[in-house]
């Protein structure tokens, strides 16, 4: 309890020092080793034991000739740079997903600052955390680089939820924590209107976790880890990235394992698709040449985003996001197969039962539906729905009408899981794990269930410090230990374990082992079968 304590208090310090990190050095007694990096030698804050270096620039400022462009390896300063504090996160995106407000939610921004983050946000963003448990001691231990959600629109590395230290310090590993470029800075297909200079910048936000691996290849051997011994970890959106990066030939051998939670990246957008997106947000910022596209301001692009976006679409849906451009990506990460490039690596992958609770939690109508207004709800939305809803009836008696309908949108969150895993598994040399997360929270007398984001605070190991999400029962904790340590084997020997689970077997499109994830945990057999085999447009 007391680590976990320190460590809540010392993310809150850390959000503090960074406003004045620049201005300040750490004192001698909580100041880190002096690391050696390819730009020259950093410095951060001991954190309870734990080494944590914050804001550690990886690329380039993505500013002037370099907007909308592939990122660059940073340039070399003198002198010790601070890394005490987090750098600022990128542009956000950032759109509320119903209008109700209420205590619940306002909590979860202690550790999910959304709304926060888009009032410090900056273009010089490219910048990464490093939480490692001694560093500068020649230890080999193994990398976990987390990237993190908001699909391509907003979040960070910084946020309170993926504080690293808990997990550095229980499983003895180096944990990486990474800032890119989002929404329109890095997703923003300008080929069509300004030509082949641009033609990565579809992708550069892609482009920028590529080369954040290659700065954890050529630099963390200097804070204890082992560069041969790399995995990439990803939540919602971060699962996508993590899918992306298997299929990216500039990704290959930077990482030797891959973990995709509640983000399942099937396929890509068209390049087609997003220069007609992109168009009218250039229309819609009195963007014409080459000079205004370098000198419009960061604000401006944002609100041209928000108007060339139709009203009610903003945040429901991938507006941005990597493009399958022949090159960069060549093709739909998992259609009509997995990555060949990928064969070689172990995956782990899965989703919450109720994923959709926290999305439609502030909608007027959550916790206000009757079996009539059900009933009409699923049949706009397609058969589907209602086969969906069939299904979860029979399964799940006592869910009411809300969380009937909660669970059904859900369904694409399950599909393509085992879409992606299926494909995986045919072709793949090394092992699929699935996992379904079914523990409730009991927070809002258990109104969310299982939903998206349960999983981070609990393999992050973070359960005290968030317990605005998971509760302050004994059981979260237990989930913690269970999920922590069998993230933590995972990124060691490529099998996850824990001795609070039953034997975790591969996944195979023969013998579909989930591991259900609850205070008493089971291996089952394939245990939605029904929703994997509905029809899906993925």
């Amino acid at each position: 309890m007391q680590r976990h304590l320190f460590a809540s208090l010392a993310s809150l310090a850390a959000l503090t020092i960074g406003a004045a990190a620049s201005a300040q050095e750490p004192t001698l007694a909580d100041a880190t080793p002096v690391v050696e990096t390819e730009a020259g030698p950093v410095q951060g804050l001991e954190q309870g034991g734990i080494d944590a270096f914050l804001g550690v620039r990886y690329a380039a400022p993505p500013l002037g000739d370099l907007r909308f462009q592939p990122p660059a390896k940073p340039e070399a300063w003198e002198g010790i740079a601070d890394a005490t504090g987090y750098g600022a996160p990128c542009m956000q995106l950032y759109s509320a997903s119903g209008p109700n407000e209420s205590e619940m939610p306002r909590r979860i921004q202690a550790i999910f600052p959304t709304s926060t983050e888009a009032k410090m946000d900056n273009e010089d963003c490219l910048f990464l955390n490093v939480w490692t448990p001694a560093a500068g001691d020649g230890g080999k231990r193994p990398v976990m680089v987390w990237f993190h959600g908001g699909g391509y629109a907003y979040g960070s590395g910084n946020w309170p939820a993926y504080n690293g230290r808990n997990l550095a310090e229980k499983g003895d590993v180096v944990v990486v924590t990474v800032n890119h470029r989002l929404n329109a800075f890095g997703y923003l297909n300008l080929a069509e209107k300004f030509g082949e200079e641009f033609a990565a910048s579809g992708n550069v936000g892609n482009l920028d976790l590529v080369r954040s691996l290659e700065w954890v290849r050529d630099n963390i051997a200097g804070f204890g880890g082992d560069p041969e011994n790399v995995t990439i970890m990803g939540e919602s959106g971060g699962g996508s990235k993590v899918s992306h990066l298997m299929a990216m030939p500039a990704a290959d051998g930077l990482f030797d394992k891959a973990v995709i939670q509640s983000g399942p990246g099937v396929f890509s957008g068209k390049p087609a698709e997003a220069a007609d997106y992109a168009a009218k947000i250039l229309d819609a910022a009195g963007v014409e040449t080459l000079d205004d596209l370098r000198n419009v301001r960061s604000d401006e692009i944002v609100e041209a985003v928000r108007k060339a976006t139709p009203s009610g679409a903003m945040g429901s849906g991938p507006q941005f996001g990597p493009i399958a451009d022949g090159t960069i990506i060549p093709r739909d990460p998992f259609l009509p197969a997995a990555p060949e490039q990928s064969r070689d690596i172990p995956v782990l992958i899965g989703y919450n039962k109720d994923e959709m609770t926290l999305f439609v939690a502030a909608q007027p109508w959550f916790g206000r539906l009757t079996e009539g207004t059900l009933s009409a709800m699923t049949g706009a939305m397609g058969e589907q729905a209602v086969a969906a809803v069939a299904a979860y009836r029979k399964r799940y008696p006592d869910y009411s009408p809300t969380h009937l309908a909660a669970i059904a949108m859900g369904t694409r969150f399950v599909r393509g899981t085992y879409l992606l895993a299926d494909q995986q598994a045919k072709t793949a040399s090394a092992p699929v794990y699935v996992y379904r997360l079914t523990w409730e929270t009991p927070i809002g007398g258990g109104m969310l269930r299982s939903p998206h984001t349960l999983d981070i605070p609990l393999m992050f190991d973070n359960a005290v410090e968030s317990a605005a999400l998971v509760g302050t029962g004994e059981d979260a904790q237990i989930m913690a230990d269970m999920m922590s340590d069998a993230w933590i084997a995972f990124a060691k020997t490529g099998t996850p374990s824990s001795e609070l689970l039953p034997e975790w077997k591969p996944y195979t499109t023969a013998s579909r082992n989930v591991m259900e994830l609850d205070v008493t945990p089971q291996l089952v057999d394939d245990p939605e079968k029904d929703i994997r085999e509905l029809p899906s447009e993925l």
